[in-house]
Parts: structure tokens; sequence; C-alpha cells
């Protein structure tokens, strides 16, 4: 079968990624690629089920998925939680014909199934507890779809002016205002330090999330 491209519909393209949608690619191509890829982390192949987008994100977006990553990390460490990061590890299951490359990803409430291990197999252990998409440039690939089917419990989605926080109820994402890793925590909450960040420097910007952090912790009896 001949790979057929697709170009983005004009709305969608930006200057904040370069991106081109393939149809009709094998799953055995999909691995190729992957493989002849690897050394080249700046680009990321989205597949599903014979659709294949390959996007190559500019300074904005991986600015973006850098700093609410360290937001994530914090609250761990706040929190004395355990947390393995993983970043933009492919995520990929031949059952399902599927595979992408989130922005961040984090196993949390399960880190204690997947701590040690060096390969990851989702087919077998359970997906990342919380993934990290920065949508500025919209892909062409509707990527909540794909991790309804890996049953990825929570998704943050920032489009550049607003965060989302997706929660998986059964077979359907419901939006929720507050996070349900970390219950305290609001779209809002996000919101502001995103804009404080517009006129502070990173590291006292971390330092001013820390403490806020704290502040949120009730204090023991």
């Amino acid at each position: 079968m001949t790979a057929t491209l697709i170009q983005p519909p004009q709305e969608k393209q930006s200057p904040l990624a370069d991106h081109v949608l393939l149809k009709n690619i094998s799953w055995q191509t999909y691995q190729l690629l992957l493989e002849d890829l690897a050394e080249q982390p700046g680009i990321r192949l989205i597949y599903d089920q014979g659709l294949l987008e390959i996007m190559t994100p500019l300074d904005p977006h991986e600015g973006n998925k850098k700093l609410l990553g360290r937001l994530v990390e914090t609250l761990t460490e706040e929190l004395n939680i355990e947390v393995r990061s993983l970043g933009s590890r492919t995520c990929q299951r031949q059952d399902l014909n599927r595979g992408f490359e989130p922005d961040q990803c984090y196993y949390i409430q399960n880190e204690p199934l997947v701590w040690d291990k060096e390969q990851i197999d989702l087919q077998q252990d359970p997906p990342p507890d919380l993934i990290i998409e920065i949508d500025i440039t919209s892909s062409s690939i509707n990527q909540l779809e794909l991790y309804k089917a890996f049953r990825v419990p929570e998704v943050w989605r920032y489009d550049g002016k607003n965060i989302t926080f997706y929660q998986l109820e059964g077979e359907a994402y419901r939006e929720t205002n507050k996070s349900p890793t970390f219950p305290f925590l609001s779209q809002s909450d996000i919101m502001h330090f995103l804009e404080l960040k517009k006129t502070t420097r990173e590291n006292a910007w971390i330092g001013l999330f820390r403490e806020w952090v704290k502040s949120q912790i009730p204090t023991a009896n």
C-alpha cells in the first residue's frame, strides 16, 4: 500500500512547530522510523492505526513543557512522593496499532511497579499516570483518543493561553478543575504561576512555587 501525504489544514500551520501527516503507514514502517530517528530527539512521531504525524516542535513548545515539568517535579519533592519521570519516552502498543511521544510523562501512583525497570512494556505494564501535552500547534491526530486507548488516568493540556486538566472516567476524559494526583492544585493555580514566570527568572520562580506548595500541605498535629 502506498503512503500518502496529507497536508494539515491551513489554520493549523504555526511557527511554533513543523508537522506533516502521512496515511497508509504500516506498523513496521513506524518501527523503522522510530529506530532511524532515535538519535534525533527533536523529532516526534505520533502513530494512530495507519496515520503517522511527524512533528518538530520549536522553542516556545519546548520551553513550556520544561516549565510544567519542573512544577510537577517540585510538587513530588515537597509532597515526598516518589516519581519516575520519562520525558518524551515513546509509548507504543502493537495490539492497539498506536504509539505516541508525550511532551512529558510521569509514573507517580504506579511508580513502585516501574521504578527499577530499564524497559517498560505497555502491553504488560501500566501506562504513565500523568501526561503533559503542549497543544500550541494542534496535532492532526486526536491525542486524547490515543491516551484513552492506553488508559492514561490524567492529562494536562496547555494551549499557550490556558491549561486544562483531564481525568479518565470510563471511556471518556472529563475536564476537572483540580488535579486527581495533586488534589489541592487547580487549573487557575498553574495559570497563576505560568503568568508569574513572564516576569520572574526561572529558579526564583520555582522557589516561589515551592513555598506555595509548602503552604498547601496541612501542618501535622
